[in-house]
């Protein structure tokens, strides 16, 4: 099972988490509308979620993978 641990990016230097979040914005799947945005306009996007708690960063450690996931559901996956 899994083991996850919650990463603040307050604790990120701001070049490693610009580039976390711009790999996240280029996964396949990533869907920001119908509107098509700027790399910068999603990432920008995603900061703001992360600056209001919306989103978290969370950590795989026995894979050593990371993912942004929505608070609510971290709370399930910090919390089993």
């Amino acid at each position: 099972m899994a083991q996850f641990v919650a990463v603040p990016p307050q604790r990120l230097q701001a070049d490693v988490l610009q580039a976390l979040l711009e790999d996240y914005t280029s996964r396949d799947g990533t869907d920001y509308g119908e509107r098509e945005s700027t790399l910068q306009e999603k990432v920008d996007r995603l900061q703001r979620q992360l600056r209001a708690g919306e989103l978290q960063i969370l950590h795989d450690i026995d894979s050593e993978q990371w993912d942004l996931v929505p608070s609510a559901e971290a709370e399930l996956l910090l919390n089993s």
